[in-house]
């Protein structure tokens, strides 16, 4: 971020140096997080990122939608809402699943529902008395919310639940919430106390922790779009920006007539899956530990007694700093 001039000091974003977990029964493990990490919201992110890019000469078109990316022998037609660009690189950065995933057909959009491809996540911002320096995941049954401080005074809560939560609530968030989140007597007070800043949540639904192809039609991707690590590892926004990294690496060659376009699509496949493979593995394996009540509350249970497995687990996730 201060590479590319961010001024994260003057954002006021919040220094998170605490883990704290609880069980469905309410079971608690608190532990201290090293290196830890900041929280900021994406609104305020991106509009730094913006700035920062239009400084550099970069042309930004918003509420453009991309309806399809064409690859030609030699560079891409790119088709949007309001006009078409020829461009030499793509890179796809749209999240977790987008209108061209389904175009393109990629794998795990035509996968039978599974325990790794059916969640619907819920995101609120809300004012809260939880401590600033904290970040807390809450277990409840097929599913866990995270809650931690971003800029501001303001704390971003979210989420992740199987896709049968919600029927089994008539598809009311509400009803889901107070059914089956407040079962969890942390997550009791925490929703019953927090002031919601907007109005509605935003939600998602079929995210997919499926494995996914890091270049697709010759589209480097980036972020989520290459493959998705679960929520309850924390640190997907990182993820995004490493992987971004890589990415510029192997375009700036290939630029330079330095290598080729295929050899910029197999390094930069190698060394985003050196780099975040057994990362993902490692979050899909702990997520397989929440959700069933008897499970999450001992591994819990365990994970408390145990501060070198909590922080064993913190590092398969998480990686080097970069």
């Amino acid at each position: 971020m201060h590479q590319l001039g961010v001024d994260l000091e003057s954002m006021g974003v919040s220094r998170i140096t605490r883990l704290q977990v609880s069980a469905i029964n309410g079971t608690i493990l608190e532990h201290h997080l090293n290196p830890g990490g900041f929280g900021i919201s994406r609104y305020v992110l991106d509009h730094h990122l913006a700035i920062i890019a239009r400084l550099a000469g970069v042309m930004i078109e918003e509420n453009t939608k991309v309806n399809d990316i064409l690859y030609d022998s030699s560079s891409f037609n790119i088709l949007t809402s309001k006009k078409s660009y020829t461009a030499l690189i793509a890179c796809g950065s749209f999240g977790k699943r987008s209108n061209l995933d389904v175009k393109w057909k990629r794998q795990f959009t035509s996968d039978h529902k599974s325990r790794l491809n059916n969640y619907v996540g819920v995101k609120y911002h809300v004012k809260s008395n939880f401590p600033a320096d904290t970040i807390a995941l809450h277990n409840f049954y097929n599913g866990y919310c995270g809650i931690s401080r971003i800029e501001e005074n303001k704390y971003c809560l979210c989420y992740l639940t199987k896709a049968q939560n919600l029927l089994r609530a008539n598809n009311s968030i509400p009803a889901m919430e107070q059914k089956v989140l407040m079962q969890n007597p942390y997550l009791r007070k925490i929703l019953s106390d927090a002031e919601i800043i907007y109005k509605s949540p935003l939600t998602i639904s079929q995210i997919s922790f499926d494995k996914k192809e890091q270049v697709e039609n010759h589209v480097l991707m980036v972020g989520d779009a290459a493959g998705m690590i679960t929520p309850l590892c924390g640190n997907g926004m990182s993820m995004a920006l490493h992987a971004s990294k890589l990415a510029a690496k192997q375009i700036d060659l290939f630029l330079q007539n330095r290598i080729s376009r295929e050899e910029m699509e197999e390094r930069y496949t190698r060394v985003w899956r050196r780099q975040f493979e057994s990362r993902l593995r490692m979050g899909r394996r702990i997520q397989g530990l929440f959700g069933q009540s008897w499970l999450t509350n001992t591994f819990v249970n365990i994970a408390k007694r145990s501060p070198r497995l909590v922080n064993f687990l913190v590092k398969q996730t998480h990686g080097e700093s970069f």
